[in-house]
């Protein structure tokens, strides 16, 4: 089963010794920056840590970091694995579980996404109530790991009711325009067709990316809590005239990064 998270916990425990991070972070395109908030940090490349394997993708900075946010112990991820990148299920289910077994009871995930509405542009935040999994797969796919959770379980509240309540009020405070949506994961690596988009948004969704959705569903089989925001990078496929590039991604996902480091601390500040 998934021996490499024991692993990687015996490893990281021995970068820091007598850390229990409660909070994990997972960083996705141009978001990386937020790490920069962690005080006491150490850090970690995913080369040197058992079963970690490192991101080939730019503006993922491949590093695990550990140190206190806002004084809340936190483990935060710069970058993550996708399934387009060639790599299988257990470099996501490692990530997660490591976490897990590291002493993590909150996973805040964090994404590039593009918005499916006029009204919600670039530069936007959007905070994730459900998701729609269009990736073609599932990462608990075969032989089940009684040691992290059971083989059938529901995904009704995937998104914590509990943990968004705090963060709409934190970013009410904050004066941060959150919009929150249902997120629709695709397998990639190309954008998508205008036509794909229409159909997306005649089902409900509300914002379109790469990833999240099998890291939402290890975490969720191991009893994590999750919370999760995209950051909206571009308007969707057909929805304006511009091309879509990687660079405007992380461009703006750096600019929305700002905002979301500010939301993601007061977060922190009303965690029980």
């Amino acid at each position: 089963m998934t021996e490499a998270a024991f692993k990687a916990k015996t490893f990281i425990q021995q970068q820091k010794p007598n850390f229990t991070p409660k909070l994990g972070l997972i960083l996705g395109s141009g978001l990386s920056e937020i790490a920069n908030s962690l005080e006491d940090a150490t850090t970690i490349s995913y080369g040197d840590i058992p079963g970690f394997i490192q991101t080939t993708i730019s503006g993922h900075a491949g590093v695990l970091s550990l140190g206190y946010l806002n004084g809340v112990p936190t483990v935060c991820l710069q970058g993550r694995k996708h399934y387009y990148e060639g790599f299988n299920d257990e470099a996501i289910k490692t990530y997660i579980r490591t976490l897990k077994l590291l002493g993590v009871d909150i996973l805040f995930l964090t994404n590039a996404a593009g918005s499916l509405h006029q009204d919600v542009p670039a530069g936007s935040l959007m905070m994730i109530t459900d998701h729609m999994n269009f990736q073609g797969h599932n990462p608990l796919i075969g032989p089940n790991d009684e040691a992290f959770g059971p083989r059938f379980f529901g995904m009704e509240e995937a998104y914590d009711v509990d943990l968004r309540e705090i963060l709409t009020s934190v970013a009410q405070d904050l004066s941060i325009h959150l919009t929150q949506g249902v997120y629709v994961s695709v397998l990639g690596p190309m954008f998508e067709t205008p036509a794909e988009i229409r159909a997306f948004r005649s089902l409900g969704a509300d914002a379109v990316g790469m990833s999240t959705v099998s890291e939402v569903i290890v975490a969720r089989h191991c009893g994590l809590r999750i919370v999760a925001v995209s950051a909206i990078t571009n308007l969707a496929a057909g929805m304006n005239n511009e091309a879509l590039t990687h660079e405007d991604t992380l461009y703006h996902g750096q600019k929305a990064a700002i905002v979301l480091q500010k939301l993601i601390v007061g977060f922190t500040q009303e965690l029980p």
